[in-house]
């Protein structure tokens, strides 16, 4: 009885002298070969079930770029919102996705999911480019000028500070109120891993004692923050937050215009982050 082909894995040669192929090896090729048979498919009829094919076969690349994307990112934003706005962008990268170009599909499908999910975080954004950068620059003035004078610094000093007028920078307040509209809840967050100010407040149906020492914790480094401020920035804040009085109102009581206690409102916002910035060590 003659012996079929027998493999030698230590030599990877088969008795009648031919190289063994490692099984994962031949199951790449299978892979390779079955991918490739799909995008002829697809450029052949470019039907939507070949269409979900690849968009199913390629899917681990949206999830990969949108976790690059989404580090550093702000907390409330949600992973799984990047994943689906990246799917738009893979579907659109198979659709015009040219091989005679000769590159490669994973690196052309890359940038196109990245330039999906960050069109469609700008258009959640209403806040201009400018405004925001800012923004980031007068918080790391405020900052600058704490550390070096060792305590909250006054308009004209982080006027002096940005190189503009006093003038000016009232007016930057007024810009900048745009990106305060949930300024309190990232303040009590600031430089920890609890997310929000929602993540921190306690059950009202099932007390969680280290939900309530979180809670505290927070209170008491807004309370200091709070104390470093001057006194109309805390009457701003008091009234605002706490006694729940329109700008206008406010105004009433302190005898200025609605503008003007918004450009106080934005002022305070920003030193209590930069006190609490301080206070973190972030």
């Amino acid at each position: 009885m003659t012996a079929g082909p027998h493999v030698t894995e230590a030599a990877g040669v088969n008795t009648h002298g031919e190289t063994a192929v490692p099984a994962d090896t031949r199951a790449g090729y299978d892979v390779d070969a079955g991918i490739a048979a799909l995008w002829q498919q697809f450029a052949d009829s470019p039907d939507q079930a070949s269409r979900d094919r690849l968009v199913l076969h390629y899917a681990p690349l949206v999830k990969y770029v949108a976790g690059r994307v989404g580090t550093g990112l702000p907390t409330h934003i949600d992973v799984g919102d990047l994943v689906q706005s990246g799917i738009f962008g893979l579907v659109d990268a198979i659709e015009k996705f040219d091989p005679e170009r000769g590159l490669r599909f994973e690196t052309y499908a890359m940038q196109r999911i990245r330039g999906a999910i960050l069109d469609d975080l700008r258009s959640q954004d209403w806040v201009p480019r400018a405004v925001r950068s800012k923004a980031k620059e007068a918080e790391r003035a405020m900052e600058r000028l704490g550390a070096r004078l060792h305590r909250t610094p006054t308009d004209a000093e982080l006027a002096t500070e940005l190189g503009i007028g006093l003038d000016e920078l009232r007016d930057f307040y007024g810009q900048l109120q745009l990106t305060s509209v949930v300024a309190l809840e990232d303040l009590v967050a600031a430089g920890k891993d609890s997310g929000s100010l929602v993540d921190t407040l306690p059950d009202d149906d099932a007390v969680d004692p280290v939900a309530v020492l979180v809670d505290q914790d927070n209170r008491r480094q807004l309370a200091q923050a709070i104390a470093q401020l001057t006194e109309r920035d805390k009457i701003v804040v008091s009234l605002y937050y706490f006694e729940s009085l329109t700008l206008a109102e406010i105004g009433k009581v302190l005898g200025v215009t609605e503008s003007r206690v918004s450009q106080l409102h934005t002022r305070a916002v920003m030193r209590l982050r930069a006190k609490l910035v301080e206070q973190t060590g972030a």
